[in-house]
């Protein structure tokens, strides 16, 4: 577990992406992989979304692929800085959003239940992402979302909440689900 003081948010996330780069070339991240999608697919199964929000994988990210509900993938703008989900039929995007992301061209929609990738994460439920803000700006726009994050074990850490930082609804790692209060 890494941990870091409240300025430290920029050295704690390259210092979690390194061990993550470092992970993601053992044999075990395939192992993970597969818990994680074990899991998420009972999960998935219980919560039935009637849209599901995924995100393009990133190195040594879980990779969220195919799922039998309808999805969406992240649409980010610089300017002004913001995200949105727009409608994915699944096939290869060939579009990448203003942060060089991968993403679809469908229509703009909220979806019900959102997978959202994480850097590093804390026991009460907060991320560490890539430091854009883009979901937590959209999870405070969008409240009622079941927001669940997916992370390797290894992430978990401690930082400084911030006023922006808002509480994931579930986390997910290859070991648990950790539900906060």
């Amino acid at each position: 577990m890494t941990a870091a003081a409240p300025h430290d948010r920029s050295d704690l996330r390259r210092s979690l992406l390194a061990e993550r780069r470092t992970f993601a070339a053992t044999p075990a991240f395939q192992a993970a992989g597969h818990a994680v999608r074990q899991s998420l697919s009972s999960l998935l199964e219980q919560l039935e979304p009637e849209l599901l929000g995924v995100y393009w994988p990133l190195a040594g990210e879980f990779d969220p692929g195919d799922w039998p509900f309808p999805r969406a993938l992240p649409f980010a703008r610089r300017e002004p800085a913001e995200m949105v989900f727009r409608r994915w039929d699944g096939a290869e995007p060939t579009a990448q959003d203003e942060c060089g992301i991968a993403t679809s061209t469908g229509a703009v929609v909220v979806p019900d239940v959102v997978l959202v990738p994480c850097v590093g994460f804390t026991r009460e439920g907060f991320r560490l992402g890539y430091g854009g803000g883009y979901f937590d700006r959209w999870l405070a726009a969008h409240p009622g979302v079941t927001a669940i994050g997916l992370a390797w074990s290894a992430a978990e850490t401690h930082f400084a909440v911030e006023a922006h930082d808002r509480a994931l609804t579930l986390i997910l790692t290859e070991r648990e689900l950790i539900a906060p209060d």
